[in-house]
């Protein structure tokens, strides 16, 4: 495909949808059990809905904020919206009333779409505070009410009131230019308020087309996803919708993190992509059901990673017997785990926050190639990825295609190219400071080495400089800190500081071992100051110290009270920590930590 002759997003889906109509697209569950729609059925669905969104009064560059989960639905209504030249507002299901607010008030969306009952309760509020959003569209429910000046109206409703409207959305969208906005995506906000990119059909073409020289590679025939980061993230809108159309693939939509090893199996994906959450979840999942099973097939596995790591860092330092041994391992280990995700699995693709090196190196190790990848939302959102050639799991890979890639004085990695966003919505401000000279500011600091691949170091703002002057970044030892099996979730602390110090999350399966292993209750707050407990934690604290520098030890730490979740807005929807919300919560207590004697 040439994608640079592609005019739009939504003409490159009715350009497929028509060249692909029989072949399965979309595959959702129903009643416990996958079911497709073809392309042409989704192409279908598509022009119904952007009919219906004129016949409400949506028409180009209006915005439409849609708030549900991943479905087909939401995949008809992001193209229908793009059809009639309006501008897609993603929300993330996890958001609260106010927040929903905010972004409807502040991207001016005239129409909102959301999907169940659960999700409605959190947007009516807001949809009847907000000054603009003037219709709901309900897709489960029949609508047709009015709710203190809000018009509530069904998705089938929705269609039928299309059937009035003349034209083919098809050459509607054929109009459409690629440097018109067409997604007003908000940023997670590891820190205040998000802020509106504005994303371009050029932007996400960019995207589309750099994936796809990296994923070439690979052999691309007929692919298959298995999509479980939320759409509503920028990395998943481009990477795992509009790329997957632009090679014709098939979309499998997972139920959710807790069904996720079912749903590989189910699905049989041959590339998805995640954030490295998931990755740290199936690791610890793996490991723990060898060590559990014990004896032969246990220690076989553990060889099985020994010698594929030392593959991995230098296949030459296999002696013939090892080479030997370990192509053995491929038949007696390797198989086995390629088999749980589904059997066909090319490629991982890791994005959206920092992966533990250690994490990546375990899947390679044992066969499953997992490529790390690096961008921001700003940047469409995706800048560079590992070549499947060449794997560097510490690093984040060389720049995609058509992508410029830069250090700036102070070790900010700057970027250009047409994947740039148009800049933040009703922000020029901030805007002409992220982006100066055509070039995007990431707030990243890194290197580039010597085969092109980024490394990174730290996020700018991020960095913990202690008293002695000392740069430390935090996530390097968080993600120590949280490969040891009796620690899910760690932040440290120490800015201005004469040492580090961290609150622990302890991992929910180790509070329930140990619990009734020494016949106390499995509650975290009652073990809190249980000093037994106390102790194998800061064992396994000791443990990461062991692998860190003298500046990057942490020397004392606290428990939290409970898991950072979305819930609580300790974590944003990629699962990446809120750093400013979980020092609000805890920075007396860690304060006190420099107190003790």
């Amino acid at each position: 495909m040439d994608y640079k002759a592609v005019r739009n997003l939504a003409t490159l889906f009715f350009d497929q949808s028509a060249r692909l109509s029989d072949r399965p697209f979309l595959w959702a569950k129903r009643d416990g059990i996958y079911e497709p729609l073809t392309y042409g059925e989704t192409r279908a669905e598509v022009q119904r809905c952007a009919k219906g969104l004129r016949a409400i009064g949506i028409g180009k560059g209006d915005r439409v904020l849609l708030l549900s989960e991943n479905r087909p639905e939401w995949v008809i209504a992001d193209l229908a919206i793009m059809a009639v030249g309006a501008i897609a507002v993603p929300a993330y299901t996890t958001a609260t009333s106010d927040d929903i607010l905010f972004v409807l008030d502040h991207s001016g969306s005239k129409a909102a779409i959301v999907s169940t009952d659960r999700l409605s309760k959190k947007l009516m509020p807001a949809a009847r505070s907000s000054d603009a959003c003037e219709t709901v569209v309900s897709i489960e429910n029949t609508g047709g009410a009015t709710q203190a000046g809000v018009n509530v109206v069904g998705w089938e409703e929705l269609c039928k009131r299309g059937e009035s409207i003349d034209g083919d959305p098809a050459n509607w969208a054929a109009e459409l230019k690629r440097d018109e906005v067409c997604s007003l995506i908000y940023t997670s906000g590891t820190g205040g308020r998000p802020k509106g990119v504005m994303l371009t059909h050029g932007s996400l073409l960019t995207n589309c087309e750099g994936a796809h020289d990296l994923l070439a590679e690979l052999g691309l025939k007929h692919e298959v996803f298995l999509s479980l980061l939320p759409l509503s993230h920028s990395y998943e809108h481009a990477c795992g919708l509009h790329f997957p159309i632009s090679i014709g693939a098939e979309i499998y939509y997972a139920e959710g993190p807790d069904k996720v090893a079912q749903n590989l199996g189910e699905a049989k994906p041959t590339i998805m992509t995640a954030v490295p959450r998931l990755y740290e979840v199936l690791h610890d999942r793996i490991r723990r059901g060898v060590d559990a099973k014990g004896g032969l097939s246990a220690k076989l596995f553990h060889r099985a990673v020994e010698l594929g790591t030392k593959a991995y860092r230098d296949r030459s330092s296999l002696s013939l017997g090892e080479k030997a041994e370990n192509l053995l391992l491929d038949a007696l280990v390797r198989k086995k785990v390629s088999a749980r995700f589904g059997g066909r699995l090319k490629a991982f693709v890791s994005g959206g926050g920092a992966l533990n090196p250690d994490i990546g190196t375990f899947f390679l190790a044992l066969g499953v190639r997992i490529l790390q990848g690096y961008g921001q939302t700003e940047a469409s959102p995706v800048v560079s990825c590992n070549r499947c050639k060449l794997v560097k799991i510490h690093t984040v890979g060389p720049p995609l295609k058509d992508v410029e890639v830069k250090i700036a004085a102070d070790g900010e990695i700057l970027v250009r190219g047409e994947l740039l966003m148009k800049g933040y919505w009703l922000d020029p401000e901030t805007t002409a400071k992220t982006i100066v000279d055509g070039w995007l500011h990431t707030g990243d600091i890194g290197k580039i080495d010597e085969d092109g691949y980024i490394v990174i170091t730290d996020r700018k703002k991020d960095i913990i400089v202690n008293s002695g002057g000392d740069n430390i970044s935090p996530a390097r030892v968080e993600g120590q800190i949280t490969v040891e099996p009796e620690i899910a979730q760690a932040m440290t602390y120490g800015d201005k500081r004469p040492y580090l110090v961290a609150v622990l999350v302890p991992d929910q399966i180790f509070i329930e071992e140990w619990a009734k292993a020494n016949g106390a209750p499995p509650d975290l707050a009652e073990l809190a100051g249980n000093e037994d407990f106390i102790k194998a934690i800061a064992a396994a604290m000791e443990r990461a110290n062991g692998r860190l520098s003298q500046i990057e030890k942490v020397r004392r730490f606290m428990l939290a009270d409970g898991p950072f979740t979305t819930e609580n807005a300790m974590m944003t929807p990629t699962l990446k920590i809120r750093r400013h919300k979980i020092r609000e919560a805890y920075w007396q207590r860690l304060d006190a930590l420099y107190g003790r004697s």
